[in-house]
């Protein structure tokens, strides 16, 4: 091998390597909130393996529980009411708590967002509003997909 070829195989080498070393979940885009879980609705490899880690995830806003709040829920499908919202009953998997930085701007139910946070899983009652959630991220943020 002659100077040239490998200085030009170490360039490809390192400008490649930011490349091979993304997580999973980022191959593809954002993750759907149904990989995070198994058909028992106990938690994915996927999700166990990206616990504390910030993830993407896509979706829809359903409206806020309350007004200047920095919580809002994370739905599969546009839903114009919060689709849960009782502790004590079976978690979907289709739903994710999401606790913004920041108080919640209100994005349209119907139009399609991606919010990036750390996950967090486990089982949690919000003090505040009462909500409970198995799988939530927080220090979240999101913008319009």
């Amino acid at each position: 091998m002659n100077r040239r070829t490998l200085i030009r195989a170490l360039t490809l080498a390192a400008a490649t390597a930011p490349l091979t070393r993304r997580p999973a979940f980022a191959e593809g885009g954002p993750i759907r909130m149904r990989d995070l879980y198994n058909k028992d609705l106990s938690f994915s490899e996927l999700a166990l393996a990206n616990e504390g880690q910030r993830i993407d995830v896509a979706g829809f806003m359903a409206p806020p529980l309350k007004a200047e709040s920095t919580f809002f829920v994370l739905t599969k499908k546009p839903m114009a009411v919060c689709p849960f919202c009782e502790p004590g009953m079976p978690w979907p998997d289709d739903i994710l708590a999401i606790y913004a930085r920041r108080v919640v701007d209100v994005i349209g139910f119907n139009i399609p967002i991606v919010t990036q946070g750390r996950l967090e899983l486990g089982d949690y009652v919000d003090p505040e509003l009462g909500f409970a959630s198995r799988v939530r991220l927080v220090d979240a943020t999101y913008a319009r997909a």
